[in-house]
């Protein structure tokens, strides 16, 4: 069915454009923008199929958001919003593993 609406590919861009990361949801587009904004990357953000239009309607769009750079930022853009490899290690604060992080804690 994807295919049926061009949900499955890329959407269309410049040559000179680079696929950075597709996000699924508003919040991941709005962390990603962010950091490029603060980075001062240009960047292209396309919905795929008819998200754009299901986004103005609705307020939101179940279809994925192709971010695109300029292909010369984008080693940059990408060593930005990929997490680094020792992130267990950097997540450790008083013993506390990663993945309880995100749990309240027990008074």
């Amino acid at each position: 069915m994807d295919s049926l609406f061009g949900l499955d590919k890329v959407s269309a861009h410049d040559e000179n454009l680079e696929l950075l990361i597709t996000v699924h949801d508003t919040v991941q587009q709005m962390i990603v923008e962010s950091i490029l904004r603060d980075a001062e990357i240009p960047f292209l953000s396309k919905s795929r199929g008819s998200g754009t239009a299901v986004k103005v309607i609705t307020g939101f769009s179940l279809f994925a958001t192709d971010i695109f750079v300029l292909r010369e930022h984008l080693e940059t853009a990408l060593e930005l919003i990929t997490p680094p490899e020792d992130i267990e290690e950097l997540c450790q604060l008083d013993g506390v593993a990663a993945d309880e992080l995100g749990e309240e804690e027990e008074e």
